[in-house]
């Protein structure tokens, strides 16, 4: 247990100096509900979201475009379909969304921090507004929209907490918070590490539900019930399959279980980091999480640039080197979109706009190297190995060129 003591005092020692910018890494925003009623605060989005840096998830419908190109480039289009379908008159007709090469939507995600607008379209889609002007639509695949959303709660100084559902929502308008506007509660924040050594500081999400200092862990100790605010916490480290050590921050010590937040029922511990993405670990490949104050520049509203057109040189196996705007996977094309793959167990949700490279390992998966210098070797997600749609580059001159997996080497990304 020492070397987690000596974390929680290394933490301490570090944030003690910090002037914590109050709520400027906190959702916010002025919802207007279907019956024309206005609410206005932090928001609290399905209960894990509460930070700029949190992800909206969802699915999206593939461009028609993305298909054409496919068809008219990739010679292995059809024969990588896996016979889930068949071509009528030139026709592909698939009954399978899980056998097509080039399903009719994808998973997506994309940061909060992106976003100047939501506007409610039907029971799960929504459009979504971007701080550079793009226009996207989102649709269910996650408790984030339609109606199975867990709850949007708005913390309104005037009105109190006002929890909403997804059918009392028509309009949200995020801004940054007002200087005067103080949350309520702030947003757990901390290093956590991962059984493999893997570290990652951030914003965090325990059993995909507690999110701020108000938040309860629950559990027993020595056969009592046990409910300990997250603010109280300096640290949680796993004891095995059914228990954790929780250390608080006058020092005790105490042994939980008995609880899904304290054992393998946990649904996950997630960390937001704001120079990478999102990363989710489960109970077992969770070593700790100690907790400290987030810094002034966590990742504020307006760090955050509503995303632009992807574009750098991809380096074939041969030794070409084509430059232009990407289009990775035939489905990513923008910085505010998601990388995924796993290393070490832990899931990786990597925004775009945070990698520097992506050089090819093989069939099984991928060498990512973020802006900042950290490198993960990713495999488990057709984004990172050979199920991989290819990459599209179009030149300056407007040509459009494919390259396939088995023929990619690397890609260098530019900011443009």
């Amino acid at each position: 247990m020492g070397s987690i003591v000596w974390a929680v005092l290394v933490a301490a020692s570090v944030s003690s100096g910090r002037q914590q910018e109050i709520g400027g890494d906190r959702l916010y925003g002025r919802v207007v509900t279907a019956g024309g009623a206005v609410y206005e605060g932090f928001l609290r989005w399905d209960r894990n979201e509460g930070s700029w840096a949190d992800l909206l998830n969802g699915s999206k419908q593939m461009p028609w475009e993305n298909e054409r190109d496919a068809e008219r480039l990739d010679p292995d289009r059809d024969r990588r379909d896996r016979g889930g379908g068949i071509s009528i008159f030139g026709l592909r007709i698939s009954w399978s969304e899980e056998d097509q090469a080039y399903p009719s939507a994808a998973t997506s995600g994309i940061r909060f921090g992106h976003l100047q607008r939501l506007e409610v379209i039907s029971g799960d889609r929504a459009r979504l507004l971007l701080k550079s002007g793009q226009e996207l639509e989102l649709e269910g695949g996650s408790t984030d929209l339609g109606d199975e959303l867990r709850g949007l709660v708005v913390d309104d100084p005037e009105r109190g907490e006002v929890e909403l559902r997804w059918r009392d929502l028509d309009v949200i308008d995020f801004m940054e918070a007002p200087a005067q506007a103080v949350p309520s509660s702030p947003r757990l924040y901390g290093t956590l590490t991962a059984r493999g050594g893997l570290q990652f500081t951030g914003f965090v999400s325990w059993d995909v539900d507690e999110i701020l200092g108000s938040d309860i862990l629950d559990g027993e100790e020595r056969g009592r019930d046990r409910k300990i605010r997250f603010d109280r916490i300096a640290a949680i480290e796993r004891a095995g399959p059914s228990a954790a050590i929780v250390v608080l921050q006058n020092g005790e010590e105490v042994e939980l279980r008995g609880s899904n937040d304290v054992n393998r029922s946990n649904r996950g511990v997630s960390i937001s980091d704001p120079a990478l993405g999102q990363v989710q670990v489960g109970w077992d490949d969770l070593e700790s999480v100690v907790f400290e104050p987030p810094p002034a520049d966590a990742a504020p509203y307006r760090a955050f640039d509503g995303g632009r057109r992807l574009y750098g040189t991809v380096e074939t196996e041969d030794g070409a080197l084509l430059s232009g705007t990407l289009r990775w996977d035939n489905d990513e094309e923008y910085s505010w979109e998601i990388l995924d793959g796993r290393d070490h167990d832990v899931d990786f949700d990597i925004e775009l706009g945070h990698v520097a490279s992506i050089r090819n390992l093989g069939s099984w998966g991928a060498e990512v190297t973020l802006l900042d210098g950290r490198t993960f070797e990713l495999n488990g997600s057709n984004d990172v190995d050979d199920r991989n749609k290819g990459v599209f580059v179009t030149t300056e001159d407007g040509e459009t060129l494919f390259v396939a997996w088995r023929d990619f080497r690397e890609v260098t990304f530019e900011r443009r």
